[in-house]
């Protein structure tokens, strides 16, 4: 049995102090992992649904076959994991900003880090996706300009509530038109929300991409001994 409380790993980071945690939640009788950035809670290994959901509504919308795919934020790594799940991706790459999320699994700190670091599929970047979305280079260091067949995202806790001011204009139209421009005709950008639907986001997403929806993903919380939720948005270009 591991300890009740350890404390993996702590470090400023130019977004506020982050810390890796891992407790022993006694009713399940696992360990549960958890993120911590400045005063907010980013994740915890006991709510994964919408991360996974994010990957399997998002690369559901994807026709055709061999994908490439792109997963902006690496977090504990469930929607990374799940991508790589469906046989049609060929090619993963996550995009994260802070280089402790990525030494975490590289060091196998949390429980996916070494099936994703071992999946050559799969590499890990460090870097700014929402830098990556608005330029011309796009995500890929090693081939600027390469366009994908999906990307999904999961930084931010909603469009109307993120982790900095300058993420904000990512989600507006112009910023949406930005990113479309990195996918191939007909290709996918799926986003995690911790929010509602939003139809001022439904909106902007309307006016880039033809095809749109946001899927409510509902969720056991043995915390609080009810339901959580929370949405997905799936849209699909030209």
């Amino acid at each position: 049995m591991s300890a009740r409380f350890q404390e993996l790993d702590w470090r400023p980071t130019p977004m506020g102090e982050i810390s890796l945690r891992r407790r022993r939640h006694l009713a399940s009788d696992t360990d549960v992992y958890e993120v911590k950035l400045g005063d907010e809670w980013l994740m915890s290994s006991m709510f994964t649904a919408g991360e996974i959901a994010l990957a399997d509504l998002g690369l559901a919308a994807c026709a055709g076959g061999e994908l490439d795919v792109v997963v902006g934020g690496l977090g504990l790594g469930y929607t990374a994991d799940a991508a790589l799940r469906d046989e049609r991706v060929r090619s993963l790459l996550v995009v994260e900003a802070l280089d402790a999320v990525v030494e975490w699994h590289r060091k196998g700190l949390v429980p996916l880090g070494e099936g994703l670091t071992s999946d050559p599929r799969c590499r890990l970047v460090q870097g700014d996706f929402f830098a990556g979305a608005t330029g011309t280079a796009g995500f890929d260091p090693e081939t600027p300009g390469r366009r994908f067949h999906a990307v999904l995202l999961d930084i931010d806790h909603s469009p109307e509530h993120v982790l900095h001011p300058a993420h904000a204009g990512f989600y507006r139209p112009e910023g949406l038109r930005a990113l479309a421009e990195h996918l191939h005709p007909g290709g996918v950008f799926a986003l995690w929300s911790n929010d509602p639907p939003s139809e001022d986001f439904r909106s902007a997403l309307a006016q880039v991409f033809p095809d749109t929806e946001a899927r409510i993903v509902t969720f056991d919380n043995p915390l609080q001994g009810n339901t959580a939720s929370c949405t997905i948005y799936v849209a699909r270009g030209r």
